[in-house]
C-alpha cells in the first residue's frame, strides 16, 4: 500500500514538472490598423470630398458650352442651363484668365454637376444643375489679421521693408496715402524710424491678398516725430481720412498724384530740352506720371468738369476748375470717363491712361494752374484738407486714446528684449 502512493507521488511530480518545463505560447496582441479619414475640405459650400474637382481656367475661344460640352453635357441640357441661371449669371462674360471648377458626380459614371466660375478672387458664381437646375452668387470667407511693424531706415523704407519680409504696399501707403504732404519720402534721413499697426486681408484663411489698411502709424524724420491715426468722419458716404494726434487733417486739398504711378518720367521744367528738337528750349509746363494702359486716373480734388475733349498734341484730356484759385487737367487719356459740367470728387476716376497725341510712351501729362498760371504743384504749399469738424473732434480725441497708447508700446527692433515675440496677428472679421 506504502509502495502504490509512493508511486502516485512521483507520477503527481513529474506531471507538474512537465507542465512547468512545457514552453507557454505567447499571446499575440491583434494589431489594429488605424485608417485615417481624410480631411474635409469644403469651398463654395460644397464638401468636396463627395466629388471628382476638376480646376481649369478660362481660354481663349471657350465659351460655357464649349467648356460644357467637353464635359459630358449635350447643346439641349447647356441652352436649358444657361436660360434658367441667366437671371443670376450672364454666361456670355466668361473672361479669360480666370478660374472655374467642375464638380462630378463619385461614381463610374462621373457626370458634371456643378459648374463654379471666379471673376475675383473674392466672388465667385455657382450654377448647379445636378437635380433641378438653380444658380447663385457668394463670396469667399475674407479674414482680417492685425499686425505690427517697426524698422530703423538704413537707405530706404521700401528696403527695410523687403528685410523683414513685409509688403512693399505699406511703404506706398505711408508715402503716397498718410504722409504724402508731411514727409518728403524721397529725402529719409539714415536713422529715421517708423511703427505701423495694419491689417492684412486673407481669403479662405490661406490665400494673402495684401495690406487692407493702415489703422495708425508713428514716423520719426529727422527726429521730429509725425503720428498718424485712420478715422471716418463721414460713415453714410464712407470718408476716411488720417489725421495726427491733435486732430490735425495730414492731407492736403489735392491728391499727391492723379494715378498709382510706376515713376515720374517727366517734372516740370521751363528749360527742358529735348534730341528730338535739336536741343532748343522746350519748356515743359506738367508732370508726366509713367503708368500701363488703361491705369485709372483720378481728379486730384473736387471740381467741376470745364473740358473734355481730344485736341493735337494733348490728345484725350480732362480739365478740372476747383475753385477761383486752382486747376488741373490731365492729358493723353485712352479714354475720358468725365464729362463737361460734371461735378467730380477727390479720388473720382475721369479716365483711363493712354498715348494719345504727342507722347513717346503711357503716361498721363498731370498740369496744374493757380491763378490762371502753371505752375509746379510740387513747389506750392497748398491748401489743407477740410478739417475734422467740432463735434467730431472730442470723439476723435477718445477714439484714439487707447490706439496711441498701443503704438506707443511698440518697440522698434533694436529695443525689444531678446527672446520677446512682439505682438503680430489678431483676427479682427471673419467675413466680408
Amino acid at each position: 500500500m506504502g509502495n502504490k502512493y509512493l508511486i502516485l507521488l512521483v507520477i503527481a511530480i513529474t506531471l507538474i514538472a512537465c507542465k512547468k518545463d512545457k514552453p507557454t505560447t505567447p499571446i499575440l496582441e491583434e494589431e489594429i490598423a488605424v485608417v485615417e479619414k481624410p480631411k474635409e475640405v469644403i469651398e463654395f459650400g460644397f464638401k468636396l470630398n463627395d466629388y471628382v474637382v476638376k480646376r481649369d481656367t478660362i481660354e481663349r475661344g471657350d465659351t460655357f458650352g464649349v467648356i460644357l460640352e467637353r464635359n459630358k453635357i449635350g447643346y439641349p441640357k447647356i441652352f436649358h442651363i444657361a436660360e434658367k441661371a441667366k437671371d443670376t449669371f450672364d454666361i456670355r462674360k466668361l473672361q479669360v484668365g480666370k478660374p472655374y471648377t467642375i464638380l462630378f458626380s463619385k461614381d463610374s459614371l462621373e457626370l458634371p454637376e456643378s459648374f463654379i466660375y471666379q471673376p475675383t478672387k473674392e466672388e465667385y458664381v455657382v450654377i448647379n444643375f445636378k437635380d433641378s437646375i438653380h444658380a447663385f452668387k457668394s463670396r469667399k470667407p475674407i479674414i482680417y489679421v492685425e499686425k505690427t511693424a517697426t524698422g530703423v531706415i538704413t537707405n530706404n523704407i521700401s528696403e527695410t521693408l523687403e528685410e523683414q519680409g513685409l509688403s512693399p504696399r505699406l511703404a506706398y501707403k505711408m508715402a503716397d496715402e498718410i504722409y504724402a504732404w508731411t514727409i518728403d519720402f524721397r529725402r529719409l534721413q539714415k536713422g529715421d524710424r517708423f511703427k505701423v499697426i495694419y491689417t492684412d486681408k486673407y481669403i479662405d484663411d490661406t490665400i494673402y491678398t495684401g495690406v487692407h489698411n493702415i489703422k495708425a502709424a508713428y514716423f520719426e524724420h529727422n527726429k521730429e516725430p509725425f503720428y498718424a491715426f485712420e478715422f471716418e468722419t463721414d460713415s453714410t458716404k464712407g470718408i476716411i481720412d488720417y489725421f495726427n494726434e491733435e486732430a490735425k487733417n495730414l492731407r492736403r486739398a489735392f491728391l499727391k498724384a492723379p494715378v498709382k504711378f510706376k515713376r515720374i518720367s517727366s517734372r516740370y521744367n521751363l528749360r527742358r530740352r529735348i534730341a528730338v528738337y535739336g536741343y532748343k528750349v522746350r519748356p515743359h509746363k506738367g508732370t508726366d506720371f509713367a503708368a500701363a494702359i488703361g491705369t485709372p486716373i483720378m481728379a486730384t480734388a473736387n471740381g467741376t468738369v470745364t473740358e473734355s475733349r481730344r485736341r493735337g498734341g494733348n490728345g484725350n484730356y480732362v480739365k478740372i476748375r476747383h475753385n477761383a484759385t486752382y486747376e488741373t487737367q490731365y492729358l493723353h487719356m485712352k479714354k475720358r470717363k468725365a464729362k463737361v459740367g460734371d461735378f467730380v470728387k477727390q479720388g473720382d476716376v475721369i479716365g483711363w491712361v493712354g498715348m494719345t497725341g504727342n507722347t513717346g510712351g503711357p503716361h498721363v501729362c498731370y498740369r496744374f494752374w493757380k491763378n490762371g498760371r502753371q505752375v509746379d504743384p510740387f513747389k506750392q504749399k497748398l491748401p489743407e484738407a477740410k478739417p475734422i469738424s467740432d463735434s467730431l473732434k472730442f470723439k476723435y480725441l477718445d477714439f484714439i486714446k487707447p490706439i496711441k497708447y498701443q503704438l506707443d508700446n511698440i518697440l522698434f527692433e533694436p529695443e525689444i528684449i531678446e527672446n520677446e515675440q512682439p505682438e503680430q496677428t489678431i483676427i479682427i472679421q471673419a467675413n466680408s
